[in-house]
């Protein structure tokens, strides 16, 4: 028997990257998975790579109407969440002075606000022994030219798994935060960043990171599922790094 045998998991985010190879191991331990994302053709791709056992629904987070679709569809679907990943996320890097009010709030809309209310309108489906899991990162704790509104972002969605933590304890739901550090995925391309700058960030950032290396997606995907399954049952509140020690020492 799977760990998360019969539940079912809501993954944000879940058609390329952390999100895929989350899914990809949940169903693997037997849970029934709803991915979402915005590019319907990545969905369907995800979805064919995962195979049975999983849903996927089109939407942006950074819109109400597509979380609440999505809440539709789950309810309308398996009746309840037992697992929520909120995992997607993005930005747009950019220093401090020229920042525009578009990139700021394309940043701030997709990250805080779209796990914010992504975890509120599914709520009402989740019951006792549920487990929330929000995808913050070790830069909300290091100060990082380029980054300071995605890193306030992830700082303030770690202060919301704090206040997730106290007000849903006595509903038996669990609020944990996990942080990658520097993982080999698509999203510095995604954001941007040129080919070049990428290999030269990712060679002075392995210089500083302990374990000299870059994280691979199906080590994050491991560390959620401890979260997710009852592995973690005393866990709640904490926010567990996946950085190679980067923001550790």
């Amino acid at each position: 028997m799977g760990k998360l045998n019969g539940k079912v998991a809501v993954i944000t985010g879940g058609s390329a990257g952390m999100g895929l190879a989350t899914a990809k191991l949940f169903v693997r331990e037997e849970a029934k998975v709803v991915i979402t994302g915005r590019d319907q053709v990545a969905l369907d791709a995800a979805k064919r790579a995962i195979g049975e056992g999983v849903d996927a629904v089109r939407g942006d987070i950074s819109k109400i109407a597509d979380i609440e679709s999505l809440r539709a569809h789950v309810e309308r679907k398996h009746g309840r969440v037992d697992i929520i990943f909120a995992n997607a996320g993005g930005g747009r890097p950019g220093l401090f002075e020229p920042m525009s009010e578009e990139d700021f709030d394309f940043t701030v809309n997709t990250n805080f606000k779209g796990t914010y209310f992504t975890v509120q309108k599914l709520l009402p489906l989740m019951t006792g022994g549920g487990s929330v899991i929000l995808n913050t990162s070790t830069l909300g704790n290091q100060g990082r030219p380029y980054t300071s509104v995605y890193s306030a972002t992830k700082a303030a969605i770690r202060s919301l798994a704090r206040t997730l933590t106290a007000e849903l304890s006595e509903k038996g739901i669990r609020v944990n935060a996990m942080a990658p550090g520097l993982i080999d995925t698509d999203l510095a391309r995604k954001t941007g960043m040129s080919e070049e700058m990428i290999e030269q960030a990712n060679a002075q950032a392995h210089g500083l990171i302990p374990m000299h290396r870059s994280g691979t997606v199906d080590e994050i995907a491991k560390a959620v599922l401890f979260l997710a399954s009852d592995d973690s049952a005393y866990v709640t509140g904490i926010e567990l790094c996946i950085d190679g020690g980067w923001a550790q020492i």
